[in-house]
């Protein structure tokens, strides 16, 4: 399989705002190191899953994968273009055949726009086909992702649909430029546990249907080990492990994995599991650790840890961790 993405060395830093205080005390800026030197690619046809808690740097990974935002340093290959070069009408025109679905349909859809005008403006915006073949194409959309028939929702506003048909409007306005590669940032978080296993569904019919590849981006492993085909485990802003979804769940090699893993609730009462809890709070993206950054609360931690930072390093073959230790090797 052929390298479809590939991600090296990405960096996004953030600048904080400081109070006019901390601007007379200090000259010295500081930044969010929100993604911190991260590598990865994805194959043509694969489903990688993005797994982490809050605040590890998925989402704008995620982001910076569409260029929606602009990377600090670091290269996006896609397809053999390097995204970093695209600019202004040309990055415009690239971007159809990248599409992100957004976590909050709420808040990415205009409560002013009913939801044909919302999914038939990426048409418009790129320029493909007539007003009447847009048209008829977001019909054709709007009924394939379950919006049946689509007269009924067609001239509907947002607020006037439960969350499942938000997040489907969502998806279909994702799909309607029939794109090669889609992000899809916690796409069921907001929408009611009973629907949650239609849209994943759904969500996998379609990506055979229009041969899509997936960047999939959730803090849960359990709906990652349902959905992907390989998986990569972020903490603060970086890969810890990277591998197929049965080596990261069947031999897991860092003890962040092993935490994660470990929280997954199990319905059979006479299990007996062995919970690892991390030590004290995530550390401060704006100060991160010295060496491994998972040091400060990893159980398994040995002086070396604090003094140098570990590399993404292939421990078996196409099993990647970032640890002096790890474990099942």
């Amino acid at each position: 399989m052929d390298n479809f993405l590939t991600v090296t060395n990405l960096k996004k830093y953030f600048p904080v705002e400081k109070g006019f205080l901390d601007r007379l005390l200090t000259s010295q800026k500081s930044f969010v190191h929100a993604v911190d030197d991260v590598s990865f690619s994805v194959n043509r046809g694969d489903i990688l899953g993005l797994v982490g808690e809050s605040g590890s740097g998925k989402s704008t990974t995620g982001r910076l994968c569409l260029k929606l935002i602009e990377p600090t340093t670091g290269s996006i290959m896609f397809e053999g273009v390097d995204l970093a070069k695209l600019h202004g009408e040309d990055l415009r025109r690239f971007r159809k055949n990248m599409q992100l679905i957004f976590q909050d349909p709420m808040s990415s859809l205009s409560p002013r726009i009913r939801v044909g005008d919302a999914v038939k403006h990426a048409l418009s915006f790129q320029g493909v086909g007539t007003a009447s073949e847009q048209t008829e194409r977001t019909r054709a959309i709007l009924e394939r992702v379950g919006l049946k028939p689509w007269s009924n929702f067609y001239d509907r506003y947002p607020h006037q649909l439960s969350g499942g048909q938000r997040q489907r409007v969502v998806i279909a306005r994702a799909l309607v430029l029939n794109p090669k590669f889609v992000v899809a940032d916690e796409p069921i978080a907001m929408v009611d546990v009973s629907v949650r296993a239609q849209i994943l569904e759904l969500m996998l019919e379609l990506k055979k249907e229009f041969d899509l590849t997936y960047l999939f981006i959730t803090h849960d492993l359990a709906m990652a080990n349902y959905v992907c085909h390989s998986i990569a485990i972020m903490y603060l802003g970086k890969i810890v492990e990277a591998g197929s979804k049965e080596d990261v769940f069947g031999r897991p090699l860092h003890p962040y994995t092993l935490a994660l893993l470990s929280s997954i609730p199990v319905p059979d009462p006479k299990a007996k599991l062995q919970r690892i809890i991390p030590k004290g709070e995530i550390p401060s993206p704006i100060n991160p650790p010295k060496g491994c950054r998972f040091h400060p609360r990893c159980p398994y931690a040995q002086d070396i840890c604090s003094e140098r930072e570990p590399q993404l390093d292939e421990i078996k073959p196409q099993r990647y961790a970032a640890c002096f230790f790890p474990r099942n090797s």
